[in-house]
């Protein structure tokens, strides 16, 4: 049994919870998420918890099993707590700033690159060097966090780009000296 998929997934107050079929729908205070789940997971409501189970000991639904939990654990927290990703940009001149909708980052090429705002997904800026992508919807906010940090991936020379704060560059040398003949 998957230690992780048989554990209920509890639903605190303000949140609801509908099951039709195959698809879980979510609602709460921060939006509403919907997921179609595989139709071999059973997924049932039982007063304030959510419990997923598996007809038999497949490896697909071994597989299904814990992940379908988990991405269903996943929509109840995105819509009370909600998630969010921290950008920083290292480099000279290297900045970030936010205009209407639309995020504009410096980051060392001849233009500014623009990246606009998607539906479910908000935009902070609160200071030059940092930015904050935050949502209801892990998936879309760590990919969209990915698609800005692909604009300028850090280098390991000095280390400038646009990383995670919890990321870590490792960094190499560079040139070790003029060789002489």
């Amino acid at each position: 049994m998957s230690r992780i998929g048989r554990q209920p997934i509890a639903v605190p107050a303000g949140v609801e919870v509908k099951i039709d079929g195959s698809t879980v729908s979510v609602k709460g205070p921060k939006g509403t998420l919907t997921r179609t789940v595989h139709n071999n997971m059973k997924v049932e409501l039982n007063g304030a918890e959510v419990t997923v189970t598996r007809p038999d000991d497949s490896n697909l639904n071994k597989s299904l099993h814990g992940l379908t939990r988990t991405l269903i654990a996943n929509m109840v927290e995105g819509v009370t707590k909600g998630y969010s990703k921290e950008l920083e940009i290292n480099g000279v001149g290297y900045r970030a700033a936010k205009q209407g909708k639309d995020l504009v980052l410096n980051i060392g090429f001849s233009h500014q690159v623009t990246v606009s705002e998607v539906d479910g997904i908000t935009i902070e800026v609160p200071s030059p060097n940092k930015v904050v992508i935050s949502g209801p919807d892990k998936q879309k906010v760590g990919q969209f966090a990915a698609e800005v940090r692909e604009k300028r991936p850090p280098e390991p020379y000095k280390g400038k780009g646009i990383k995670y704060v919890d990321e870590h560059i490792r960094r190499k040398e560079g040139k070790a000296g003029k060789g002489g003949k």
